[in-house]
């Protein structure tokens, strides 16, 4: 891409930032630059490119989880399998031991976020074409990269870790990494909003699926046992917020709809930043990335996220 095209995307980023100083951003606007960015975030945790890179650092690769915890995590610097727990939270403790206990071992942190980023890199050439070195590429980058510095990291540890990150300089890079630094600042956010709802992480997301936002299989693959599930579903019909068939009550519905709104209102800052008009102009623009990267087939048909669902 030419300097050109580079200098073009920052200036209307910046003009972005200035122009929508002051002016509202409504919740929805970042649920659904949430729903937009978040397929070009974990597409990477599902990539033969990214196994590929995984695999030449010496981590097996017949799970993705073997991947996933060095690459999410490795932003943290070499931390241990509690700290990563904490931090992930709806994950089974035991499970994020099996995976992080010795990763850094096969690798340090460091050449983890270099193996990340070149699998990112064989990623979105494959799925984006000549779109890499588009002018609207480098526009959209440019612009969530304003909206990613805008987002407040304190009490936000994933967020602070990637935000902490030196920028790449190509655009569908930065795009990526800028996609990293909001969904974790969001997830943070999240996790602060479950914690204000005295839902710990196995009634996390036994409440999630209990109003339908995923099935209780693909919940399962957080590791927790039948046992862990069960005691959780148990607590939360001690509280009222869960029927005997597992699905919510009023108040359970209510409890998690206070939730992600919490969770919305926390994720506004950046946006706020960028401002309503090109907060809409980031959302046009990754249209055609985000179409991408779901017709790739490389994401599930489920998540654990709601996406769709909530």
């Amino acid at each position: 891409m030419s300097d050109s095209h580079e200098r073009r995307a920052a200036e209307q980023a910046g003009r972005g930032e200035r122009s929508g100083r002051g002016e509202p951003v409504a919740p929805a606007q970042a649920r659904r630059l949430w729903h937009l960015l978040e397929p070009l975030h974990a597409v990477l945790y599902y990539a033969p490119e990214a196994f590929e890179e995984a695999r030449a650092l010496g981590y097996p690769t017949e799970e993705r989880w073997e991947s996933y915890f060095p690459f999410r995590a490795a932003p943290l610097g070499p931390v241990g399998a509690e700290a990563v727990a904490s931090a992930f939270y709806s994950f089974q403790p035991g499970m994020v031991a099996r995976y992080v206990g010795d990763a850094w071992k096969v690798a340090g942190p460091e050449a983890v976020l270099a193996a990340r980023l070149r699998g990112v890199d064989r990623l979105y050439r494959t799925l984006f074409g000549d779109l890499v070195d588009s002018p609207e590429l480098a526009e959209a980058a440019a612009l969530a990269r304003r909206a990613a510095e805008a987002a407040g990291t304190a009490g936000r540890p994933l967020a602070a870790a990637n935000a902490a990150l030196e920028w790449p300089r190509e655009p569908h890079l930065q795009l990526w990494q800028a996609a990293t630094v909001l969904r974790e600042h969001r997830g943070d956010g999240h996790l602060a909003a479950l914690l204000l709802a005295d839902l710990d992480p196995a009634e996390s997301l036994v409440s999630f699926a209990a109003i339908g936002a995923a099935s209780g299989e693909r919940f399962a693959s957080r590791g927790w046992t039948h046992e862990e599930w069960a005691a959780a579903s148990e607590r939360l019909a001690a509280r009222g917020l869960l029927e005997a068939d597992g699905t919510a009550t009023d108040a359970g519905r209510d409890l998690r709809r206070r939730v992600e709104e919490d969770t919305d209102r926390m994720a506004l800052g950046p946006w706020q930043a960028l401002g309503p008009e090109f907060t809409e102009r980031l959302a046009a623009l990754l249209g055609d990335y985000w179409v991408a990267v779901l017709g790739s087939g490389l994401l599930p048909s489920e998540n654990t996220l709601g996406i769709g669902k909530v």
